[in-house]
């Protein structure tokens, strides 16, 4: 049975633990979430028709309050650390009880949903909210079931979302009053005492990221996708400020996903149904598909707004810089629906290089690719934040590594085993500066990356020359079709090339610095493939 209003408690929630919750609001359509939130004044329509909320004290994740219970489940496969931080499994559960007995009583709005567009390896997901706009979210960002589907839907997941409910430290293992708890065992994500809504979305993800290479051999991976004319499938990895989304956004290809894939023995597949898009200082001239799916059924959140109190003001920062919107893919013109593509024949690795030594475009090997993989790196620039008054380097393992349980050594070895079982290659795209480092140089223009990415879809790069770079190891065009070859050598850009060197070893030790944490888990070609410091040591 299809429930969508205010039913009586359903014996299928039983399982999450739920006995007599008041009101349960079933798979509403977006207009009734839209309305509910509305109604309850926790949110307002702007002039593009979408819905804005503010989502409280926690305008981004909390990696320091996300836990994983330690358990027969993870104990020996996950990585414990800092991104992988342990809850006693007697904790965990003192905390869902009590989270349960908090949730009875009240309204809840539950959504049932599939994450993973290959149906051999997806996931049915119930989400269950205290507040509607949440649940607007879960519509959004993951797969909607069919009517038939709903009819006969059993969820190999919960997710529990209550915003309200607030941990005890002392009592429930938690750092503080907010939380997201992954449980393995018991297959649930719990998530209180934050109203920001990513947390649903990249609960699930860290959970796919546990469950497909273990229980299935599928890579899964932090990166957009898309697909063109030809059939031919690139993937695009890149921390947030590297233009993933922008560069992924091609009107001449379709997008297959915009954030999360999997990799498997058929080809890659989207984990959403939606986009979740950074909306700070958006332009329609440069992300003019982001800006126009903003209307009726998205949802802003923590925007600011332009004197008439309806109208987004996206370069508003008052509140974040991580203004976000939510909507679902279909809202992208030129989006593939069925969410798969095949075995990518292009991987780009996607960095801001704010030290300004990295080319705008390099090939690499498989152990020089796996390398990277690991190492993720990008860059923040001088101001963005206090006491950072020169470039510093940002490493995050597999370009997501808050939402990797496995050692990262384990996702690069399947990177590996798939760029040799299919052919794909391996780019690394510099879309930061080059001439100097920030403040000095100049930031890559759009233009140019993007003539170098149609350069290698159109196979235009096959047989262009290269040359090897001995202190990153990997292959540099000495030409392409419209760019000027004195911008793909970034040493020719620089004014004084000795400058250049000790900046760009400067770059190696830390990449070397950084991967020492990873060394023990990798393979000897692999340590090998890493930075030579040629000339200068710091």
């Amino acid at each position: 049975m299809v429930h969508q209003g205010n039913t009586p408690f359903h014996p299928n929630l039983n399982k999450i633990g739920l006995r007599r919750a008041r009101n349960i609001w079933w798979n509403l359509p977006p207009a009734r979430l839209i309305e509910r939130t509305l109604l309850a004044g926790e949110g307002k329509l702007t002039s593009t028709g979408a819905l804005a909320v503010e989502t409280g004290r926690y305008t981004g994740r909390s990696p320091l309050d996300r836990f994983i219970v330690k358990d027969d489940a993870t104990r020996e496969e996950v990585w414990w650390g800092d991104m992988n931080q342990p809850i006693e499994s007697e904790q965990a559960m003192r905390l869902h009880a009590d989270m349960m007995k908090y949730i009875d009583g009240k309204g809840l709005y539950v959504r049932d949903a599939f994450i993973g567009a290959d149906a051999e390896f997806r996931k049915g997901v119930r989400v269950m909210t205290e507040k509607a706009w949440s649940n607007l979210f879960a519509f959004n960002m993951f797969i909607r079931p069919t009517a038939q589907e709903v009819g006969t839907f059993d969820p190999d997941w919960h997710v529990v979302c209550a915003p309200g409910f607030m941990a005890d430290p002392e009592r429930h293992g938690t750092r503080q009053a907010n939380f997201a708890i992954l449980d393995f065992t018991h297959r649930r994500v719990l998530i209180g005492g934050t109203g920001y809504t990513g947390e649903i979305k990249k609960g699930m993800f860290s959970a796919m990221n546990f469950l497909l290479p273990t229980e299935s051999n599928v890579l899964p991976m932090h990166c957009s996708a898309n697909e063109g004319a030809d059939g031919t499938t690139a993937v695009f990895f890149g921390l947030s400020g590297t233009g993933k989304t922008t560069l992924s956004s091609d009107p001449l290809r379709k997008l297959i996903g915009d954030d999360e894939h999997g990799w498997g023995p058929q080809g890659i597949f989207n984990f959403e149904g939606g986009c979740y898009a950074k909306t700070i200082d958006l332009d329609p001239a440069r992300e003019p598909d982001i800006h126009a799916a903003i209307h009726h059924g998205a949802m802003l959140e923590n925007i600011g707004f332009e004197a008439d109190g309806v109208t987004p003001d996206y370069a508003d920062a008052q509140t974040t810089q991580n203004t976000r919107v939510s909507y679902p893919i279909s809202h992208i013109q030129g989006a593939k629906p069925s969410g798969k593509g095949g075995h990518p024949e292009h991987i780009f690795f996607l960095t801001c290089d704010a030290f300004g030594v990295l080319p705008p475009l390099a090939r690499l090997d498989t152990p020089t690719a796996m390398y990277h993989f690991i190492s993720g790196y990008t860059a923040k620039v001088a101001g963005t934040e206090f006491g950072v008054d020169e470039p510093k380097a940002v490493f995050s393992a597999c370009f997501g590594a808050p939402f990797l349980p496995l050692h990262p050594g384990r996702y690069a070895d399947m990177l590996g085993e798939r760029m040799a079982a299919h052919g794909a290659k391996v780019w690394l795209v510099n879309t930061g500066w080059t001439g100097g480092p920030h403040g000095e140089g100049h930031r890559m223009r759009l233009k140019d990356t993007r003539a170098l990415l149609d350069a290698v879809l159109n196979g235009s790069m096959d047989d262009a020359p290269f040359r090897r770079c001995e202190r990153f190891g990997w292959e540099v065009p000495l030409s392409a079709p419209d760019v000027d070859d004195n911008l793909l050598d970034p040493r020719n850009t620089w004014a004084d090339h000795n400058a250049f060197d000790a900046k760009a070893d400067l770059l190696a030790d830390r990449f070397n610095a950084n991967f020492l944490q990873f060394a023990a888990g990798v393979t000897e070609s692999v340590r090998e493939a890493a930075p030579k410091v040629m000339a200068y040591v710091s």
